[in-house]
C-alpha cells in the first residue's frame, strides 16, 4: 500500500515551539514582553560594557596596571555571550538558518575573536566587531515609530533601488563626459595629465567635496566647473527625492498597520503586525501574539 504522505525532512526541528523552547525563544527574539525587553536591554548593556573593556585594554597605561583585570573581564562576557548563543540556537527550530542569518554570523563572530586570540594574539582587535550588535537597538527598546521608519526606509531604498541607478549611470556618463572635456580643456601643463585624472576631477566637483588638489587654470576650465557645481547640487537632491517619494508610499501602503517584535518561527523574519495569521516573508502561520503585560488585550 502506497504511502502518499509527504515525507519529513527533520520530524524534531518541523514540530512548533512549545514549553521552555517557546518561552525562551519569546525572550531572547522578541521584546513585547517585559522578559524579552528586559533581556535585550541587558544584552545591549554587557555589548557596550564588553566594548569599553577592549578599549580601556588598547591604552597602553591602564593595561600595564589592570590588565589581568580586564582580561578576566573579557572572557566572563565571552562566556556570557557564548552561553547566549547556544540558547538561540537551542530555541529556534531550525538552527542551521539562524546561525547562517546575519544576526546569527554576527553573534558568531562576537565570540570567536577572544577564543582564536589564544593561538592568534593579534586578532584581540577583533572583539570590537560586537559593536555591530548593537543594531538589534531598533528592536529592542520597542518605540514603535522608531521600528515602522526602519522598516519604511528598508522597504523604500529595495523600491528605489532600479530608479537610483538609472539616474547613477546618468551621473556616470555626465562626469565621464565633462571629464574628457576639461582634459581637453585644461591638459597636463594644468594638472589634468589624463582621462581617469580628470574624471576623478568630475567626481570630486560634481559632489561638492573639492579637494582641491587639481584646479582649472583656464577662463573656460573655470565656467565649466561652475557649471558642475552648480549641477552637483541638483544632483545630490535627486537620490533624495526619490527615496523620499517611496517612503510616503510605503506609509500609505501602512497606515493601519503597526509593527511589532513578533518573529516568524520558521524563516526569523521579525516586524508582523500585532494582528497578523501568517507570516509576510514565507508565509507560515504565526503563534498568538503576546502583548506586555497591563496592555489591554
Amino acid at each position: 500500500m502506497e504511502n502518499n504522505s509527504p515525507p519529513t525532512s527533520d520530524p524534531v526541528h518541523d514540530k512548533p515551539l512549545a514549553g521552555w523552547r517557546l518561552r525562551l525563544y519569546t525572550i531572547i527574539f522578541e521584546a513585547d514582553t517585559r522578559a524579552g525587553r528586559l533581556f535585550d536591554q541587558a544584552l545591549i548593556a554587557v555589548i557596550l560594557l564588553s566594548i569599553a573593556v577592549v578599549m580601556a585594554d588598547s591604552v597602553q597605561a591602564v593595561h600595564q596596571v589592570y590588565g589581568r583585570f580586564l582580561n578576566g573581564l573579557e572572557w566572563i562576557f565571552t562566556l556570557l555571550f557564548t552561553a547566549e548563543y547556544i540558547a538561540r540556537l537551542l530555541c529556534v527550530r531550525r538552527p542551521l538558518q539562524y546561525a547562517t542569518s546575519f544576526f546569527g554570523i554576527i553573534d558568531l563572530v562576537a565570540v570567536l575573536p577572544t577564543y582564536l586570540a589564544l593561538f592568534f594574539p593579534e586578532l584581540h582587535a577583533l572583539i570590537d566587531v560586537r559593536v555591530l550588535r548593537l543594531l538589534r537597538v531598533f528592536r529592542i527598546f520597542k518605540l514603535a515609530a522608531y521600528v515602522a521608519e526602519y522598516q519604511f526606509l528598508g522597504r523604500a531604498l529595495a523600491a528605489s533601488g532600479r530608479k537610483i541607478l538609472v539616474f547613477l549611470s546618468a551621473v556616470v556618463m555626465v562626469v565621464l563626459v565633462m571629464g574628457t572635456v576639461m582634459y581637453v580643456v585644461e591638459g597636463p601643463g594644468n594638472g589634468f595629465t589624463s582621462i581617469p585624472t580628470s574624471v576623478y576631477w568630475a567626481i570630486s566637483t560634481v559632489t561638492t567635496v573639492g579637494f582641491g588638489d587639481i584646479t582649472p587654470k583656464t577662463d573656460l576650465g573655470r565656467l565649466i566647473a561652475s557649471f558642475m557645481m552648480l549641477m552637483g547640487w541638483g544632483i545630490l537632491a535627486v537620490p533624495t527625492g526619490i527615496v523620499t517619494a517611496e517612503m510616503a508610499a510605503q506609509r500609505r501602503q501602512q497606515l493601519f498597520q503597526t509593527p511589532t517584535t513578533r518573529t516568524c518561527h520558521e524563516c526569523l523574519t521579525e516586524g508582523h503586525a500585532a494582528d497578523a495569521n501568517f507570516c509576510f516573508n514565507c508565509g507560515a502561520r504565526l503563534p498568538p501574539y503576546q502583548q506586555q503585560a497591563g496592555e489591554p488585550s
